[in-house]
């Protein structure tokens, strides 16, 4: 699955002893209306039990200059980065990441050693800069933007006809 390039997101949330926070690359936009995200979290995390609880989480997307944000995340703690975050509608935020959003847990679905927790988004916030992406193991930076920037029409649901019958290898 490493060979899949994803954005970082710190996921945050609070609890009786302050913010608890976590790398993750897990994360997915589940419907635009109403605004809908989930977050998968490994059963064993700690994490995990403190979204029961807590019914909210923060999701910051991180920038190219915020890796030893997210190694601190990931179980780096001797990485010190410089940071901070932001409460907005309950959930704990990275200030300057490239997007941020916050979120009420709304459901959540067991599968196999992950949970995936779908939540109503209350906020969203974003600022121009490049991604922090993750890559095979390692964190990459985007060198360019791509050659078309401009949405095609096949981005827009545009469906070609097949052109004979479809079969399926075996």
């Amino acid at each position: 699955m490493g060979r899949f390039t994803t954005g970082v997101a710190i996921i945050g949330t609070t609890h009786a002893d302050g913010i608890h926070a976590m790398t993750a690359n897990g994360f997915m936009s589940v419907s635009l209306d109403p605004a809908l995200a989930m977050v998968s979290i490994a059963t064993k995390a700690k994490m995990h039990e403190m979204l029961l609880v807590s019914g909210r989480y923060g999701v910051s997307f991180l920038g190219a200059d915020q890796e030893t944000v997210s190694r601190h995340f990931s179980g780096r703690p001797d990485l010190l980065p410089d940071f901070s975050f932001d409460e907005i509608a309950g959930a704990p935020l990275v200030r300057g990441a490239l997007a941020r959003i916050s979120v009420e847990v709304v459901d959540a679905h067991r599968a196999g050693d992950h949970t995936l927790f779908i939540g109503k988004v209350h906020h969203l916030d974003d600022t121009p800069g490049d991604p922090l992406v993750f890559y095979s193991g390692g964190y990459r930076h985007l060198l360019r933007a791509a050659h078309d920037t401009e949405y095609s029409a096949a981005w827009s649901g545009f469906c070609l006809e097949p052109t004979g019958p479809l079969t399926l290898a075996s």
